[in-house]
């Protein structure tokens, strides 16, 4: 079957996370014939949900979280209708062994000084702890220099921070934001996190958590891409392609497709088999021996009573980093007390988990949850499980960003897009949909379409942020 067109160009998506997903609904509404086609039986790539055959329940792989600052992530959720499965938080709970909590948000002070009032209140540090911070968040407030090797960790040294703020503070939010350890975080990147969420607006730091599992949140986006005269194609694993001056043959569960552009959305890890074996593919192949992965790990808990009144909280001083009430979250309108508590608690960079069998991080889990909520020291454990996502994010590390290529190619119809692209953000959600938008506008343009942009601006700074543009 060719899917070549004679009324407007097609396009071969490979891959359905936020990357190919994005691409494919810009690239359809622009008017190409897109076809979008993976590996798996559904769509969001990491980003995804599907039954857990040990419980019979229906998981999310990890939990995932966006800001205010999300322009691109949050326009992607306009398009596909489904901005209204988000809700949205204010404020953040900071939790102690023991249960002690601080909480964090905004209030009516211009930005930066927003959290100002909520930050020096906060029982979780001492007082020379925050001064501490807040000295170098007015260091973070410029744009710091883009090919800075230095490790945020030995950044957070140079600027005399306290052991307790970098455990409590500076750890707890980037480690879970970027998904490394501190002493593997280049400083551009940590300072990002910072300046568009911290620092920048009220606005920007405003936390929003799906209220739907996350296949269901993305299969939307398969549903735009067929109402747009595209297809989606699950359970379709490419082979290989060939790069043509007139166009791109596929090979696909070992069948030969025709199409006029070629756009990759796979993970950096699956790109290398799927490269020609030609000099041309040489510079790309060696880039991508420079990336690592980490990983992240979601233990997911099932309490016969409810265990909390908190949706979410973030946890201090113990492996485990968030805790996210799923079933307040999912299904707040038929949860109850009674009802029992099901909670998702994750640990990102979650390399000493790895090699741990399931029993083992279970019983960490779950002496963890009744440190940080004495009720479920009276609560019987139902079931659980364990999901280790291995390759989650590359690595953060200094020198990385030299080696994330662009979304052109050498093949002059060959696209490339994912959140390891250059795309100017981290490994988020938020940096797959910029790299999305990036390769079907770069596509758009080779296809002659010149004026073609897809990109949503950044969210502006406001109050005294703006003199840091």
């Amino acid at each position: 079957m060719n899917q070549r067109s004679a009324e407007s160009p097609t396009v071969a998506v490979v891959g359905g996370g936020l990357a190919g997903l994005a691409a494919g609904c810009a690239l359809s509404a622009a008017g190409f014939r897109v076809t979008l086609f993976e590996r798996r039986r559904f769509l969001g790539g990491r980003a995804s949900s599907y039954q857990h055959p040990g419980t019979g329940e229906i998981v999310d792989n990890c939990q995932h979280v966006l800001l205010g600052c999300c322009t691109n992530l949050i326009e992607f959720y306009q398009r596909t209708a489904v901005a209204d499965k988000i809700r949205w938080y204010d404020r953040l709970t900071f939790l102690e062994p023991g249960g002690r909590a601080s909480v964090i948000g905004a209030s009516f002070l211009p930005a930066p000084f927003h959290t100002a009032p909520s930050f020096l209140a906060a029982d979780c540090l001492g007082l020379r702890d925050k001064l501490a911070i807040a000295r170098a968040m007015l260091a973070l407030m410029p744009p710091p220099p883009g090919d800075m090797e230095e490790s945020f960790l030995d950044w957070l040294k140079r600027h005399h921070q306290t052991a307790l703020g970098i455990e409590r503070f500076w750890k707890t939010v980037l480690v879970s934001a970027l998904n490394e350890d501190l002493e593997r975080i280049a400083v551009p990147y940590a300072a990002q996190v910072f300046r568009e969420s911290f620092l920048k607006s009220a606005e920007a730091g405003r936390m929003g958590v799906p209220s739907v599992p996350l296949t269901e949140l993305y299969s939307a986006a398969g549903n735009y891409i067929r109402a747009h005269n595209g297809d989606v194609q699950l359970r379709a694993a490419i082979d290989s392609f060939r790069a043509e001056p007139s166009q791109v043959s596929l090979s696909i569960n070992g069948q030969e497709f025709g199409f006029d552009y070629l756009l990759l959305a796979v993970p950096f890890d699956q790109l290398d088999r799927l490269l020609p074996n030609v000099a041309d593919a040489q510079p790309l192949r060696e880039s991508l021996t420079q990336f690592e992965p980490s990983p992240i790990t979601g233990i997911h808990l099932w309490f016969d009573r409810e265990i909390s009144e908190l949706d979410h909280a973030v946890l201090l001083d113990r492996t485990i980093q968030w805790m996210f009430h799923k079933s307040r979250l999912l299904d707040r309108e038929r949860h109850t007390a009674a009802s029992g508590s099901y909670i998702e608690l994750v640990v990102s960079s979650s390399k000493s988990l790895v090699g741990e069998s399931r029993p083992q991080i279970i019983d960490l889990a779950l002496n963890e949850t009744r440190e940080f909520f004495p009720a479920a020291m009276a609560a019987n454990l139902v079931k659980a499980t364990v999901i280790k996502e291995v390759h989650a994010t590359y690595s953060p590390r200094p020198g990385i960003d030299r080696y994330r290529p662009g979304n052109a190619t050498v093949w002059p119809r060959v696209f490339l897009a994912g959140d390891w692209t250059a795309t100017d953000w981290p490994a988020t959600m938020e940096g797959a949909v910029r790299s999305g938008y990036r390769a079907a506008q770069a596509l758009s343009h080779a296809a002659g379409q010149s004026d073609a942009t897809y990109l949503v601006p950044n969210l502006p700074p406001s109050g005294l942020m703006r003199l840091f543009r």
